[in-house]
């Protein structure tokens, strides 16, 4: 045989670790979740075998509902995760991934039954996701929502540095004959709002160019996760009166027009802007329209109830922790679909 036609040298032996993968890692952080204390929520007997198989077991036994559905919802945190590997904060961006699912997932009247996440990374960082699922599970703790297993993915050269990204699935469950939404609504219900916890998980990449320049600053307010709605969801359907809900995500107040049947309007009071987003406004010389249409503008989710049920479900929101405001009623309206109305574009009190 030639020089030219010898065989190439043996390579160095090379592992799954020196590419980049760490296993052990992974199932460090598996064995950490397993040894954390069992949770305990409505349908937590259900629960067959969870965290640690190839899948999770639920048992699927609801004889209390007639017609029982499920409801299944998927979301992500999108690029608010900049921020958690920039001030090295995951517990906050942890609740927004369970939030952003349940919240969608009570709007048709479920109850979440359990959460699955997506966790992936360039390079399983332990103590980042310790934090990270610590608060997933406590997000679901508080959503009365079990968490019963996910995915944690290392793949380098896909993800660069500490960059991280992460989703979330949520599985509900609804009685049939409970099923919220537009076809409920009719004219003369009342609008109720609860406030957002800020930005919640929308817009960032907008809000992230507004604040480049002071983000220090701003972080702590940036990072404030989105609210949890499921649990005062659950106690306003339980107290009767509610028609439908609407969580008011990307797209701003247009979400609303998701539960108006055709053939009504919503005829908006005024509510207050709270200061972060007035400050967006200014830095980023937007309208109020182009606002309403982007941002929650301190409104997290609209509930739309009977008439006779607007003060006593105001003031079990309010026993419950959040913030409730009057945002007006739903009118007939004599074009075809549903609208929000033509002044719609700055219901908000002046500027002070």
């Amino acid at each position: 045989m030639s020089k030219d036609s010898a065989p190439p040298s043996p390579l160095s032996p090379l592992t799954y670790k020196d590419s980049g993968v760490d296993i052990a890692a992974g199932e460090a952080l598996v064995d950490w979740l397993k040894k954390q204390p069992p949770q305990q929520t409505s349908f937590s007997s259900h629960l067959l075998s969870g965290v640690g198989g190839f899948a999770a077991l639920f048992r699927a036994d609801f004889p209390q509902m007639k017609k029982p559905c499920l409801v299944a919802c998927t979301d992500g945190v999108g690029t608010k995760v900049k921020l958690a590997v920039q001030f090295q904060r995951y517990r906050e961006v942890a609740q927004d991934m369970v939030a952003m699912s349940i919240n969608d997932l009570i709007c048709s009247g479920a109850r979440p039954l359990f959460f699955l996440d997506y966790y992936a990374c360039g390079q399983l960082q332990l103590e980042a996701a310790k934090e990270f699922l610590g608060g997933v599970r406590q997000a679901c703790q508080d959503s009365d929502c079990l968490l019963i297993g996910g995915e944690t993915a290392e793949m380098p050269g896909v993800y660069q540095g500490e960059d991280f990204d992460c989703a979330g699935f949520a599985l509900g469950l609804v009685d049939e004959e409970a099923v919220l939404g537009a076809h409920r609504v009719q004219p003369g219900d009342r609008l109720l709002a609860l406030a957002s916890n800020g930005f919640h998980s929308n817009g960032y990449s907008l809000l992230r160019k507004v604040f480049a320049e002071d983000l220090e600053q701003w972080a702590d307010c940036l990072l404030r996760p989105t609210a949890l709605y499921a649990q005062v969801a659950a106690q306003m359907q339980e107290s009767g009166g509610l028609r439908a809900l609407a969580h008011i995500t990307g797209g701003g107040m247009d979400n609303l027009l998701r539960v108006l049947p055709q053939g009504v309007m919503a005829e908006l009071k005024t509510w207050p802007l709270p200061e972060e987003f007035l400050e967006v406004k200014r830095r980023a010389g937007l309208s109020y329209e182009e606002m309403l249409k982007t941002l929650n503008c301190g409104v997290g989710l609209v509930a739309v109830v009977a008439p006779e049920s607007f003060s006593p479900l105001k003031s079990l929101a309010e026993r419950s922790g959040h913030k409730a405001y009057d945002l007006g009623e739903v009118r007939a309206h004599s074009s075809e679909g549903s609208t929000l109305p033509p002044t719609w574009s700055q219901p908000f009190a002046e500027e002070a």
